[in-house]
């Protein structure tokens, strides 16, 4: 394993002669090779002896536009977390070195390996970061005052792929006496997101947030999938979508939420006229325990002088929920124009639908073959 001590390259232990005349400050693999930056700025790169002087030149900007201009997606080698500092013990605020860890490991895979701690400061993902979770290892928040957070933000950026995080908001440890935005997973003005068995528990807010940027563009989130999604414990919701397109839940579980609405398992509900629902797909999704029901579609702020195409699909959604199992509502049109379907197919419900001011002349609403009771 390569890592940095005294500003000296060293890997497994032994010091490795690189021909630097300065001490270097990062360390990184990066398509199959070792780089190093050294305190005069000037990167260095293994493979000869000594190691080739690249000059001021970041070898990542290189690799995230390939030669051709075009995205480099490879992933060639594993850097784990503990080569940027991360201690993973438990105890220690480890959210700069995890930062220092994303931002050195685009292109490659970042191994999360230990129990880290973070504060409300967050993590920030880039275009093109790939971040794999060993067995048992999770980053959970620190004690904090704030009702707004993003444990993870995935805004603005492309091609990113998150395996097995397991994401702690620690509501327990919140000193905050409102607020309702701590979040999880927070995905905003992106595309090309995976990711595969999250588990987000305890937020303060939503276990996983998707919606427009937040730069002012108004960027759609889009091609989104995430598959086997555990939400438990949050306060708000599992999961919401304000707009996107191209959004997939495949198999989540959202359970026990509660403490602020809707507290739904999951609540598809656009903020403003900007917002886009289109193709979204939630595939076989459990919703238990929520104290606002299984999944709420709420459209009273989508009308706007924009016209709306809405195509929400909801297929084998087992509630088991004491209160709505899928609620829609809140749409009058006033003149707007809103049009499309929203569907929910081969439900199993514990409980009926409610389904409720809702302008006619609006998306078209189906059950199709549910089962009550």
């Amino acid at each position: 394993m390569w890592t940095l001590v005294g500003g000296r390259a060293t890997r497994n232990g032994a010091s490795v002669a690189t021909g630097s005349p300065v001490a270097y400050t990062t360390i990184l693999y990066l398509n199959g090779v070792i780089h190093a930056k050294n305190t005069a700025g000037n990167w260095y790169k293994s493979g000869t002896s000594p190691w080739m002087n690249l000059g001021a030149a970041d070898p990542r900007t290189a690799a995230s536009t390939g030669s051709q201009g075009t995205s480099n997606t490879s992933t060639n080698g594993v850097l784990q977390d503990k080569s940027f500092g991360v201690k993973g013990d438990g105890t220690t605020n480890d959210r700069a070195a995890l930062q220092a860890a994303i931002d050195g490991s685009v292109g490659q895979i970042l191994l999360i390996t230990g129990k880290s701690r973070i504060d409300t400061t967050g993590l920030t993902l880039r275009s093109n970061t790939h971040i794999r979770f060993a067995p048992g290892a999770s980053i959970k928040m620190l004690s904090h005052n704030t009702g707004s957070y993003q444990m993870m933000r995935v805004w603005d950026v492309s091609n990113v792929n998150i395996e097995a995080p397991y994401l702690d908001g620690s509501k327990e440890l919140n000193s905050a006496g409102s607020g309702e935005w701590g979040m999880g997973i927070s995905i905003n003005g992106s595309t090309g997101v995976t990711i595969t068995n999250p588990t987000t528990i305890n937020c303060w807010g939503d276990g996983i947030y998707i919606g427009n940027s937040q730069s002012g563009s108004n960027k759609t989130s889009s091609n989104v999938s995430i598959s086997g999604h555990h939400a438990n414990g949050c306060r708000r919701q599992g999961a919401t979508i304000t707009s996107g397109s191209g959004i997939t839940f495949t198999n989540p579980l959202w359970e026990n939420i509660a403490g602020t609405a809707p507290a739904c398992g999951l609540d598809i509900e656009p903020n403003d006229n900007n917002a886009v629902l289109q193709a979204i797909k939630i595939v076989s999704p459990t919703t238990q325990g929520c104290a606002g029901g299984g999944i709420l579609v709420y459209l009273g702020f989508l009308p706007g002088p924009v016209a709306k195409n809405v195509d929400i699909q909801i297929t084998n959604h087992t509630d088991r929920c004491t209160t709505d199992s899928f609620d829609v509502q809140g749409l009058r049109l006033n003149g707007c124009v809103v049009t499309g379907a929203i569907t929910s197919t081969n439900p199993v419900w514990k409980k009926n639908w409610y389904f409720a001011d809702w302008d006619s002349n609006g998306p078209k609403v189906s059950v199709v073959n549910p089962k009550v009771g």
